[in-house]
């Protein structure tokens, strides 16, 4: 029986990225078969979790070192106030110092290119690298220099990376959108005002460009802000929750492609 090569796209958010180790987890258990992934931001990292080889039991335990006291490093400021050096050990460690092409599962990592203002896709080189490079949050992270270019957060161009799981060869895609933004949230230091602005303007982009894509799990994360890293098992939860809710809309992409796939 011919079975689809299903592309995951994770999209970033911050902490409610977490999200997406609750949709790995839900998938695992159903006994969806990922084939490939594309992240960006929050997505890259959760993606280069699962992609080195963790499951998501171990993905969650991992997710609590992601509190503020083990990955900030902060510095003068010039083009950020965290240098992230700190985080890109800490992957380093949590990825076992592996290059992207050695995984088993295909894996894309999206990035910005701050001078020509492109999407930039890392299949190559270190896993740790790239994942820094995402996550990039201008103003907060200083951007990430790699192979001449100025790197930042992949969520500031493409903020769930549908186009490039199919540019991968999926024949189905699930994508993962985390773009609800908090409202009314506390705003107290530098560090709210930029991801809160961050987030209504990707809100904007998504509202402006449909996510064309075959499944579509958006997990209610509204009530947690992207900063929120102390609510980590929460969110996990919830897009566990979400993503059981949808496995049988999954099942029925899954049967409609081979129905018509068999007509061919």
């Amino acid at each position: 029986m011919n079975q689809p090569k299903i592309g995951l796209a994770l999209g970033s958010g911050g902490a409610r990225g977490f999200a997406h180790i609750g949709v790995l987890k839900a998938l695992v258990e159903a006994k969806i078969p990922i084939h490939m992934i594309a992240g960006s931001s929050m997505g890259a990292l959760v993606g280069a979790f699962y992609c080195t080889g963790h499951k998501p039991e171990t993905m969650v335990k991992m997710a609590r070192m992601f509190r503020r006291r083990y990955y900030i490093d902060y510095t003068v400021p010039k083009m950020g106030f965290v240098a992230g050096e700190k985080v890109k050990q800490l992957i380093h460690a949590l990825t076992k110092g592996k290059n992207i092409e050695e995984l088993d599962l295909p894996f894309s990592i999206i990035a910005t290119d701050l001078y020509k203002g492109e999407k930039v896709v890392i299949t190559k080189g270190a896993i740790s690298e790239a994942v820094r490079a995402s996550i990039a949050v201008p103003g907060i992270f200083v951007p990430y220099e790699k192979d001449g270019r100025l790197l930042i957060d992949g969520g500031v161009i493409d903020r769930v990376p549908v186009s490039v799981v199919k540019e991968m060869g999926a024949d189905l895609v699930i994508a993962v959108d985390i773009s609800h933004i908090k409202k009314d949230p506390e705003i107290n230091t530098i560090f709210d005002v930029i991801m809160q602005s961050i987030d209504i303007m990707q809100r904007e982009l998504v509202k402006a460009n449909h996510i064309s894509t075959d499944v579509l799990i958006r997990p209610l994360v509204e009530n947690y802000s992207s900063s929120a890293f102390k609510d980590i098992d929460d969110i996990i939860t919830i897009g566990e929750a979400e993503t059981k809710n949808r496995i049988k809309d999954i099942k029925a992409a899954i049967r409609d492609w081979r129905k018509k796939n068999e007509k061919n």
